[in-house]
């Protein structure tokens, strides 16, 4: 079992950046392919990105590409999420989700997580 945590979200103006962290307990870190999803008020939640076990290998969602990062410290337990030039469409509940073996691999959907923290709001004013 892993336990998350996110942190890091806030209010900041289009084109700014904020920085997510998710860090997790246990001793099983690097086992777990680590994605960050979003829901925002009325919307079902989605995928931003994810990332492999050794941080090789990530995939973003179309909207995000080029403004996100995700990347992970395993000798930390901890994920991030790099956001970078906001915009208010990236307004959000963000989620940090776990799971050992994403049926889809780094294209899984919310489905295939088995672990999640409880969220950390992102709001983008215009």
């Amino acid at each position: 079992q892993v336990q998350l945590v996110e942190s890091g979200g806030g209010l900041v103006q289009a084109g700014g950046s904020l920085r997510l962290s998710c860090a997790a307990s246990g001793r099983t870190f690097s086992t777990y392919v680590l994605g960050w999803f979003r829901q925002a008020p009325g919307k079902e939640r989605e995928f931003v990105a994810s990332i492999g076990r050794s941080g090789g290998n990530s995939n973003y969602a179309d909207s995000v590409k080029g403004r996100f990062t995700i990347s992970r410290d395993n000798a930390k337990n901890t994920v991030y999420l790099q956001m970078n030039s906001l915009k208010p469409e990236d307004t959000a509940v963000y989620y940090c989700a776990a799971d050992r073996l994403p049926p889809s691999g780094l294209r899984g959907g919310p489905a295939e997580y088995g672990y999640w923290g409880q969220g950390t709001q992102v709001t983008v004013s215009s």
